[in-house]
């Protein structure tokens, strides 16, 4: 569906060339190709052919350059990037992780601290979700991973399961706002923006939106009270804290590093991935079926992640050199409206895609398009990079096609239909929109400690 986004938009600008008295693209075959891409989207076609048979159609049609003469040359910057390195690496971590039982004791001392909140385990939910977010750098991983330890938790409880559904599916959706999020290092690879100012900038507005996800919790819990259980000393929650201390030694090591500038997000993506494999061993869990376990699974992850980035970037390769996003740059830079109502509707295409487009595609297709708009209305590149990535982790949990909210539907013990997670996630969603309204508002939330830190 993005491809025929991309399409339409092409169309604009050649009406709108056409409208100018400037030479014209052939509409005939931009109409032809948004035929032939609605068919493959309806037939169900993986996102990464279709971008990659999108670019090579466009630059047919559209490109005096043959594509032979351009397609190696161009996959090879993306898959040579250094930086990109860091994804696996995050990936890997949080597959160690969840095979060594860490985020297990997490859950459970967290749950020892929170349970008497209004609102009890679902605060647990939220808080658990954004420490492990700290770690993963993805929300498919964190909701898969805390989902699989905190269900079972509510086996046999009174617990709302919309509720429960809803909290892990936002919670989850964390996992790349909060640093070190993987979509970070997409968005700074696209952008040429630094990763690390980016990962500063996040820290308030993740704090925020964890805020009103908790805010929202103790105000359901408030409505809806049940019995709390019984009060625990505080000898016994002490000992809890034993068992956050690999999880934040491995926070420290990955964005202390950071931060610090003792490393890049790559190295400190390797660094995380050696204390994974480190307290793994302490938990004498650390062997070769694991970690090839581990290995396969991040394997399959990134081989998928890889082929959406080598297709999106020969597309945006064969927009850019027949100036499409210069030319609906200088469209919509025209238009007769504050460049606040623009970003409005910047926003609202971002969320509408959401609904029916998996997050990580949307960003590295219409980043390259979007990204000169926004920068030429005068906005901080690095604040749009907080502002992209919380639209993204919006798109996660936005029915009917939130990658997030399948991921928690397929780990129910007790079947239930989708619409419960649909329903239970909405109020959430309503927070996070609400951030990011705040943001629009107040820009300096983002830019503040970037500013403060440099």
């Amino acid at each position: 569906m993005i491809a025929i986004v991309f399409l339409l938009g092409l169309l604009g600008v050649v009406v709108f060339a056409a409208a100018s008295g400037a030479q014209a693209l052939p509409i005939a075959e931009i109409l032809m190709l948004i035929g032939v891409f609605v068919i493959f989207f309806s037939s169900g076609v993986y996102i990464a052919a279709v971008l990659g048979v999108l670019a090579f159609l466009t630059g047919f049609l559209f490109s005096d350059r043959p594509w032979w003469n351009f397609a190696g040359q161009t996959l090879w910057g993306p898959s040579s990037n250094f930086v990109l390195v860091a994804v696996p690496l995050f990936l890997l971590m949080g597959e160690i992780l969840l095979r060594a039982g860490l985020s297990d004791r997490l859950y459970r001392a967290l749950n020892v601290w929170l349970n008497r909140l209004p609102g009890g385990l679902l605060h647990t939910n939220i808080v658990s979700c954004a420490v492990f977010s700290a770690i993963s750098g993805s929300s498919v991983a964190t909701a898969a991973t805390m989902g699989s330890v905190a269900l079972p938790f509510f086996q046999g409880t009174k617990y709302n399961q919309r509720w429960v559904l809803g909290s892990l599916a936002a919670g989850g959706a964390l996992g790349n706002l909060i640093p070190p999020g993987i979509t970070f290092i997409i968005y700074g690879l696209i952008t040429e923006t630094s990763v690390g100012a980016l990962y500063i900038a996040a820290l308030l507005p993740s704090i925020l939106v964890t805020g009103l996800f908790l805010a929202l919790i103790a105000w359901h819990g408030l409505r809806n009270p049940m019995e709390k259980p019984p009060r625990l000393p505080l000898a016994m929650k002490i000992r809890a804290l034993v068992d956050l201390i690999p999880t934040a030694l491995l926070i420290v090591l990955v964005l202390g590093s950071i931060y610090a500038g003792w490393a890049t997000p790559t190295e400190a993506a390797a660094l995380g991935v050696t204390g994974a494999m480190f307290f793994a061993a302490i938990e004498r869990r650390l062997t070769f079926r694991m970690l090839h376990a581990s290995a396969e699974a991040t394997a399959r992850n990134t081989a998928l992640l890889g082929l959406i980035i080598f297709g999106a970037y020969l597309l945006n390769y064969i927009l850019t050199t027949i100036n499409v996003p210069q030319a609906l740059a200088a469209l919509i830079a025209d238009l007769p409206l504050p460049p606040w109502a623009i970003m409005l509707c910047i926003i609202g295409l971002y969320f509408a895609l959401g609904t029916f487009m998996e997050g990580f595609s949307m960003i590295i297709t219409t980043v390259p398009v979007i990204f000169p708009i926004v920068v030429a209305l005068g906005y901080d590149p690095i604040w749009f990079g907080v502002i992209v990535t919380m639209l993204v982790e919006i798109a996660q949990i936005s029915p009917p096609d939130g990658t997030v909210m399948y991921v928690l539907q397929g780990m129910r013990r007790r079947a239930g239909p989708i619409t419960d997670v649909f329903i239970g996630v909405m109020p959430f969603l309503l927070a996070y929109l609400a951030a990011v309204i705040l943001l629009l508002v107040f820009p300096e939330i983002a830019l503040w400690l970037p500013r403060a830190m440099s």
